[in-house]
């Protein structure tokens, strides 16, 4: 790597699902090794119950999936702007709030970048999405402010950000010709971005940005729904201490239980005693004991990465494909297909579908007049998203780009302007 010669800048996209860094040299882009030889890590952490300091990325998944006693935590940047991020409460054998979680993550990858390269790393250019939260301005608002007081509390006395889809473009416009209209569609693990830009002479002009609170998180939790939460009692019936009405099982812990981001949330002794009474008055109480294990043993986190494993192998069209839940109880597995799976995600199809609309309504851009869209994140490669694009854009030609770094890439290019 030939060095910048003065103040580099760390570019980071500080992801819902995953990280990456990377620099610019005088030699070019560099992306950062952040985990062994890897270039992105899976943004999320595991406290053990014993101490030892918190692990990152694939350490921290590592120690969940090998049963080790602790607190595992994913999708924070979706917990900005909440007033949950500022709560305290017990991690790692001490009081700290999520706003100190992702401080010491950010912590730790800026050391990791610093050791890597050799350089001093004190300003950040940091992807966000368009809208951390579309139909709340004052969240998303706050979102950023939380994020920015995380990258100077992690040591960066400089922090600029720029929309995670402007940077892609920046990094995918020479996928297309010399001269063309381009729409970036990047859907990540909490939200979907789009950009139209305009690629001319080498250089990239941004014509309109927007963003919906929608991604592969979302996918995961329709999935798990629709799929899964009914083998743990979701849509059963309760029955009275007193008469004989019957009562619908309420929703809420299904919800939670199926959702990333707040999954840890659930490990109380106040959700264990919610369990006991509906265990004790369900009509169908094999179920709720399925529930009752999930709670007791903290395996909120294993269900979901089974959902996810599921989802993607019903995206690949694997025959036979399932939600393997022996871990729950022996031989317990969901069956999944593409048109289960297709039918699960109603709706979301529509709403991309929309958003796209109304990009290239702000660019003032026919669907005609796009000559590339180009598919980011690791969400993009949904079949429904290519479907959604080729319906929406028919005539653009649909180009792939390097789906976990194209915006990290595009961070770094951005940051010599």
């Amino acid at each position: 790597m030939s060095l910048p010669d003065c103040d580099p800048i760390l570019a980071v996209d500080f992801g819902t699902s995953n990280t990456a860094l990377a620099v610019l040299g005088a030699d070019g882009l560099h992306r950062i090794p952040v985990e062994d030889t890897h270039d992105t890590l899976p943004t999320a952490v595991f406290f053990p119950t014993e101490g030892g300091g918190m692990q990152i990325g694939r350490q921290a998944s590592a120690a969940l999936i090998e049963g080790e006693d602790g607190r595992y935590m994913r999708a924070l940047k979706s917990i900005l702007g909440d007033p949950l991020f500022h709560e305290s409460r017990l991690l790692g054998g001490r009081r700290q709030t999520l706003a100190d979680v992702v401080t010491a993550f950010l912590v730790e990858i800026k050391a990791r970048a610093e050791v890597a390269t050799g350089l001093r790393f004190a300003r950040v250019q940091s992807g966000r999405p368009v809208r951390f939260h579309s139909e709340d301005p004052t969240r998303d608002a706050q979102a950023e402010v939380d994020l920015r007081a995380c990258y100077h509390a992690a040591g960066f006395e400089g922090v600029d950000f720029l929309c995670e889809p402007e940077a892609a473009a920046h990094a995918c416009h020479q996928l297309g010709r010399d001269s063309h209209t381009g729409l970036i569609i990047d859907i990540g693990g909490g939200t979907s971005d789009f950009t139209v830009f305009r690629s001319q002479g080498g250089a990239v002009e941004i014509m309109a940005s927007h963003g919906i609170r929608l991604g592969g998180t979302d996918f995961d939790q329709k999935i798990s729904m629709s799929h899964v939460m009914g083998l743990f009692g979701h849509g059963g019936q309760l029955r009275r201490t007193f008469g004989d009405e019957l009562l619908p099982m309420p929703n809420a812990l299904f919800h939670d239980l199926s959702t990333w981001a707040k999954i840890p949330f659930l490990y109380t002794r106040e959700t264990e005693r919610k369990v006991a009474d509906l265990l004790a008055h369900a009509v169908e109480p094999a179920k709720v004991s399925r529930l009752k294990e999930v709670i007791t043993n903290r395996l909120g986190h294993e269900v979901a990465f089974a959902v996810e494993d599921g989802k993607i192998a019903a995206n690949a069209a694997t025959p036979h494909a399932g939600i393997d839940l022996g871990f729950v109880a022996r031989g317990l597995a969901a069956p999944i297909t593409p048109g289960s799976m297709n039918a699960a995600l109603t709706g979301f199809d529509t709403a991309l579908t929309q958003a796209i609309y109304a990009t290239l309504m702000q660019a003032q851009v026919a669907p005609g007049q796009i000559d590339t869209a180009i598919l980011v994140g690791g969400s993009s490669l949904m079949r429904f998203v290519s479907d959604v694009v080729g319906a929406t854009c028919p005539t653009a030609k649909i180009e792939r780009s390097e789906a976990f770094t194209a915006v990290v890439d595009g961070l770094a290019i951005a940051s010599a302007a």
